[in-house]
C-alpha cells in the first residue's frame, strides 16, 4: 500500500524503473499540452492532508451526511464519450444530452445487463482503484501530481437513514472534458483507452493492475440509485466540477464546484441517492461485508465508516438513606463511590480489506501457518486443509492460484454449486457460481481462489465464458488437484490419506465415471478391500506388485458387504491359486472399475461373470469331463428351462456343488440388486440385462456325482428333480442374487429337512411305556396314555 506521497514515488520508482518512466514519459508526452495559468495549482494547506479527511463531525448514530467535503475524493470513472451540448441552464450550470439511444442502452445496463444488484459497489470500488492506480503510474515520470500528499485510498461512508452513499478516492480525478467525454457516453471505457496508449508504447512489459475495461460500470450506480452525483478535482485543473444524473433522465448537468466546504485536494466523490427499496444498501454492516466479499485484496485500502465503542466506568450517583441521621456519618471515613461500565459509542474510519493476497506472493516466502489462516478465513473454515498448493501457470494462459484439501466434507456429492472456488481477475471479486466451468463436478470439494488478468468475461464480469482459455485454465486446475492429492497419498503420515479417502473417496470414484481422460491420474488414488488385506484397503499398485507372475488380470467381486465378499463361492479356485481378488462393497465402486477397465495393461475381470479364464486349462481333462457331465448338463438345462441360459462345468469351484453366474455383458448380482433399489430406476431394462445366467456344476463334488447316476439311471425320478430345483435355489441365493419366491423355497428346504429327518429321534412304544412305568406314585402317571407316532412329514409341516 502506498502511503504519503514521498512514499509513494519512491515506491513506485524503486518497483517499476526503467520501464515505467519510458512509458509514462511517453504518455505525458503524447497528451495535449496545456498553459501554466490554466492548471496552476492553488496552494493548500498543509492541514488538509489525510488526517483532516476523516469523518465529519457527529452526534451519536445520527452524524448525516455532512462530510468535510472538500477532503473528500471519488472515483474516476473511464468512459470514453462524445456529448452534444445544449443550451446552459443558467451560468454556473450547463446541461448535455447523451448521445442517440443512450437511454435505451442506460436501461438495459440497469434492468438486464447485472443479475445481482450489489455488484454495484464492486463495480465503483474498481473504478476507484483504477483511478488510483492510474495516479500511481503516472506520479514516477510527475511527481507534482502527488503534491497535495493526500494518502492514496478509498473511503467510502454512508446514511443509513437517509439512504445515501458517499464513495471517495484520492486517484486521478477528471477535468470538466474528461467528465463530458467519460460520463456522456456508455460503453466507452478510459481505462480501456489508457491501457491502449500503454500497448502503443515500445515497452510492451509493463504491468498494469487496471481493472475496468468495458466502460459500463460507473453505470451499475444507478441499479440501486435514482441520483447520482460525481464532485471530481483533476491535478491538471485548478477547477472542481460535479456532474450530476438521474436513473431515468435523458440529460445529465455538469458545473463548476463553488462551495469551498466541498473542495477536494485530488480525486473524486461519488455520492449515491439509493431507491427507496434499495436503502438497506446504505446500512454500515451491509457495506462493510459487500467490500469484505468483493474488493478484499483490492491494492488499495478501503476504509468504511463504522461505529464503534468501547467500555468505561462511569460514577453513579447513590440517594440519600433514610436510616442514617446526617450526624452519624464519620467525617474522616472516605465513602467509597458506586461506579458502572457502560459503553460509549462513536463514529470512525474501519480498514475493511486487511486480507492480503497471499497468492500474489511468491509460495517459497508464505508458511504454512499463513496458508492455514488465509483458507480458514476466506471459507470460513476452523479446521487446518490437508493439503494445499500455490502455482503460477504463465504461457498461453496466465493466472494465480491456491488450492487445498479440506479435512471434512461438508456438501453432498451430488451439490455441483458448492462456491468452493473464487474467481478473481486482478484481485476483484467476479463470482464463486460455477457449474462445471472451471473445475468437474467431481473435484467439488476442492477450495481454492484464482486470480487471472485476462479471463473471458462476460459485460457484467459476472459469467465466465466458455473459451479455449478456459478449457486450458480447467485441464491446469485439475492436473495441480491431482498432483496435490497424489502427494497426500505418497505422505509419510498414512492417516492423512485415510482421512481423505473417507470424506471423498466417493468423488474419485465419480470421477472414474464422468472423466475418462484422467482415469490415469485417479486410478492410483483409488482404494479397496482385497482377498489378502485384513480389513485394510490397498491401492491398485498395491495389486499389481504383489500379482504372480503368470497372473494376467486384476480380479474383483462386488458384494454389498465384505463378509459376503469373502464367503463367495467365486473365490474358491482363485483363494487356492493365491490369486488377489479385490472386494467392491460400496455401490459406486463396480461402476468406477467398469469405466476404468484396465490399468498398467491388466485387465479388469469381473469373477462372478461367465468365461473366467485362470490361465490353466486342461483342454484334454476338459474334453473328458464334458464327455462324462454332457449328457447332465443337457438334463438339468431341460428341467430349469428358461430360467438358465445354459449348464456348463465349471472351473472356478472346488467345494461348493454349483454356483449361477451371470452372462458376460450383463449385470452381476450385486449390480442387478443395486438397479433393483433405485426409486426412480427404469424397471423395463432389468429383464433384458439379467436376461443371461449360465447355472455351472461342479463335477467332483458328491452331489453332481450322485445326480449325474441318476441322470443315468432314473432321469425322471421325482426325487431327482426336486433335488436339481433345490440345487438351483440354492446357487440363486449362494452367488448373490434374490430369489423370485421365497415361500417356495423355503417349503422346498422344508420337505428336504422332513426327508433327511424321518424317525431319527423318534422314541419307540417300548420305551415310553418304560419310562412312565418308573414312576408309579407320580399323580399325573396314574393312567399311562398310549404313545402317538408322529411322521416326520407331519412334524415338519407344523412350524
Amino acid at each position: 500500500m502506498l502511503g504519503a506521497s514521498k512514499r509513494s514515488i519512491v515506491h513506485a520508482a524503486r518497483s517499476s524503473g526503467a520501464r515505467y518512466l519510458a512509458v509514462a514519459s511517453r504518455l505525458s508526452a503524447s497528451s495535449p499540452s496545456v498553459t501554466e495559468n490554466e492548471y496552476r495549482i492553488p496552494e493548500v494547506s498543509p492541514h488538509r492532508l489525510l488526517s483532516t479527511l476523516c469523518a465529519p463531525k457527529s452526534n451519536g448514530t445520527n452524524f448525516g451526511m455532512n462530510l468535510s467535503s472538500r477532503h473528500h475524493m471519488l472515483v474516476c470513472n473511464r468512459l470514453e464519450s462524445t456529448a452534444a451540448a445544449s443550451d446552459s441552464l443558467e451560468p454556473s450550470s450547463e446541461k448535455f444530452e447523451y448521445q442517440a439511444e443512450v437511454s435505451r442502452l442506460m436501461d438495459l445496463i440497469v434492468h438486464s445487463l447485472y443479475s445481482n444488484k450489489e455488484v454495484f459497489l464492486r463495480e465503483l470500488i474498481s473504478n476507484a482503484s483504477d483511478a488510483l492506480d492510474k495516479l500511481r503510474f503516472l506520479s514516477v515520470t510527475e511527481p507534482e501530481l502527488l503534491k497535495d500528499a493526500v494518502d492514496l485510498d478509498i473511503r467510502i461512508q454512508s446514511d443509513k437513514d437517509n439512504g445515501i452513499i458517499t464513495i471517495t478516492d484520492t486517484g486521478i480525478g477528471m477535468t470538466r472534458q474528461e467528465l463530458v467525454d467519460c460520463l456522456g457516453t456508455i460503453a466507452q471505457s478510459g481505462t480501456a483507452k489508457f491501457l491502449k496508449a500503454l500497448k502503443d508504447s515500445k515497452d510492451a512489459g509493463v504491468d498494469s493492475n487496471l481493472i475496468g475495461q468495458f466502460g459500463v460500470g460507473f453505470y451499475s450506480a444507478f441499479l440501486v440509485s435514482d441520483k447520482v452525483v460525481v464532485s471530481t478535482k483533476s491535478p491538471n485543473s485548478e477547477k472542481q466540477y460535479v456532474w450530476e444524473g438521474e436513473a431515468n433522465a435523458n440529460s445529465y448537468t455538469i458545473r463548476e464546484e463553488t462551495d469551498p466546504e466541498k473542495f477536494l485536494p485530488r480525486g473524486t466523490r461519488l455520492t449515491l441517492y439509493l431507491k427507496r427499496d434499495d436503502k438497506g444498501f446504505a446500512h454500515p454492516e451491509r457495506i462493510q461485508n459487500l467490500v469484505k466479499n468483493y474488493s478484499q485484496f483490492v491494492s488499495f485500502p478501503i476504509y468504511t465508516w463504522q461505529e464503534k465503542g468501547f467500555t468505561k466506568e462511569v460514577e453513579v450517583d447513590e440517594p440519600p438513606s433514610d436510616s442514617k441521621k446526617e450526624g452519624d456519618e464519620d467525617p474522616d471515613v472516605e465513602k467509597k463511590k458506586k461506579t458502572k461500565k457502560v459503553v460509549e459509542r462513536y463514529w470512525d474510519w474501519d480498514l475493511t480489506n486487511e486480507t492480503q493476497p497471499i497468492w500474489l506472493r511468491n509460495p517459497k516466502d508464505v508458511t504454512t501457518e499463513e496458508y492455514n489462516a488465509f483458507y480458514k478465513t476466506t471459507f470460513d473454515e476452523y479446521v487446518d486443509p490437508l493439503a494445499s498448493s500455490h502455482f503460477t501457470t504463465e504461457g498461453e494462459v496466465e493466472f494465480r492460484s491456491i488450492l487445498f484439501v479440506p479435512s471434512f466434507k461438508k456438501d453432498e456429492i451430488i451439490n455441483s454449486k458448492t462456491k468452493n472456488i473464487r474467481l478473481y481477475v486482478k484481485r476483484v471479486f467476479i463470482s464463486d457460481d460455477f457449474d462445471g466451468e472451471l473445475f468437474p463436478k467431481y473435484l467439488s470439494f476442492v477450495k481454492g481462489v484464482v486470480d487471472s488478468n485476462d479471463l473471458p468475461l462476460n459485460v457484467s464480469r459476472e459469467i465466465l465464458q466458455e473459451s479455449r482459455i478456459v478449457r486450458i485454465m480447467r485441464k491446469r486446475l485439475v492436473r495441480k488437484t491431482f498432483d496435490m492429492i497424489l502427494g497426500i497419498s505418497q505422505s509419510e503420515n498414512k492417516e492423512d490419506y485415510e482421512k481423505f479417502w473417507e470424506n471423498f473417496g466417493k468423488y474419485l470414484k465419480l470421477g472414474c465415471i464422468e472423466d475418462n481422460a484422467n482415469h490415469k491420474r485417479i486410478a492410483p488414488l483409488l482404494r479397496f478391500f482385497s482377498s489378502q488385506a485384513d480389513n485394510e484397503l490397498i491401492s491398485l499398485d498395491e495389486y499389481v506388485e504383489s500379482m504372480k507372475p503368470e497372473q494376467r488380470n486384476i480380479y474383483y467381486i462386488a458384494a454389498d458387504n465384505l463378509t459376503s465378499a469373502r464367503n463367495t463361492p467365486f473365490l474358491e479356485r482363485l483363494v487356492e491359486k493365491d490369486y488377489e481378488v479385490l472386494f467392491l462393497v460400496d455401490p459406486m465402486d463396480e461402476i468406477a472399475i467398469q469405466n476404468l477397465k484396465s490399468y498398467k495393461e491388466k485387465n479388469f475381470v469381473d469373477i462372478s461373470k461367465e468365461d473366467l479364464d485362470l490361465g490353466d486349462k486342461d483342454e484334454e481333462k476338459e474334453k473328458v469331463i464334458k464327455q462324462e457331465f454332457g449328457h447332465m448338463c443337457d438334463w438339468i438345462k431341460k428341467r430349469l428351462g428358461d430360467k438358465v441360459a445354459n449348464v456348463e462345468i465349471s472351473s472356478r469351484l472346488s467345494t461348493s456343488p454349483c454356483v449361477l453366474v451371470s452372462g458376460k455383458f450383463g449385470w452381476s448380482a450385486n449390480m442387478e440388486r443395486l438397479m433393483k433399489a433405485q426409486t426412480l430406476g427404469d424397471t423395463t431394462s432389468l429383464d433384458f440385462m439379467r436376461g443371461r445366467r449360465v447355472f455351472e456344476i461342479n463335477p467332483g463334488h458328491s452331489i453332481i456325482k450322485d445326480l449325474n447316476v441318476a441322470c443315468r439311471s432314473n432321469p425322471d425320478d421325482p426325487e431327482a428333480q426336486r433335488a436339481i430345483d433345490l440345487l438351483y435355489d440354492t446357487a440363486l441365493i449362494s452367488s448373490g442374487f434374490t430369489p423370485e419366491n421365497p415361500s417356495e423355497l423355503s417349503s422346498k428346504i422344508y420337505e428336504m429337512m422332513g426327508t433327511a429327518l424321518t424317525a431319527k429321534w423318534t422314541a419307540s412304544p417300548a420305551n415310553v411305556q418304560h419310562e412312565t412305568s418308573s414312576h408309579p406314585s407320580s399323580p399325573q402317571n396314574t393312567q399311562t396314555p398310549e404313545a402317538e407316532i408322529v411322521q416326520p412329514f407331519e412334524a415338519a409341516g407344523q412350524k
